[in-house]
């Protein structure tokens, strides 16, 4: 019982620090975790810190092109700045990758977000998330 304990007690979170510090802390010590990386760019999402968003999903996309959803955010993103031109060839990049990879479901959701940039222009802003 002794051992549970002791395991349990190496994965609680720190209550003192927030998501986004222990996603910080965690992508610093393995910089090539993709579910790391992803959960640490949508954070910054969140708390539109879009710089720091856009360069987590950079990196994730760089070093982990087939991460179909970071393609999906990241678009979402790019439309939210106004970048819809960005945004649609992110999409794109998505689309090919999920075909690649044959996420039917992906392929979907990115089809449709891309239809949805290409419907409100280059540069407009407004894909709904998923």
């Amino acid at each position: 019982m002794l051992f549970r304990v002791v395991c349990y007690a190496r994965i609680v979170p720190d209550a003192s620090k927030s998501r986004r510090e222990m996603l910080q802390e965690f992508v610093a010590a393995n910089p090539t975790d993709a579910f790391a990386r992803y959960g640490l760019a949508m954070e910054c999402a969140k708390a539109d810190d879009d710089a720091a968003a856009e360069n987590h999903f950079r990196a994730l996309l760089s070093a982990h092109p087939d991460y179909l959803y970071g393609y999906f955010h990241y678009g979402q993103l790019l439309v939210k700045l106004g970048r819809g031109a960005e945004a649609q060839e992110t999409f794109r990049q998505g689309i090919a990758a999920a075909k690649k990879k044959g996420d039917a479901k992906a392929l979907s959701e990115l089809e449709a977000a891309l239809e949805e940039a290409v419907a409100s222009g280059p540069e407009a802003s407004g894909v709904a998330s998923g």
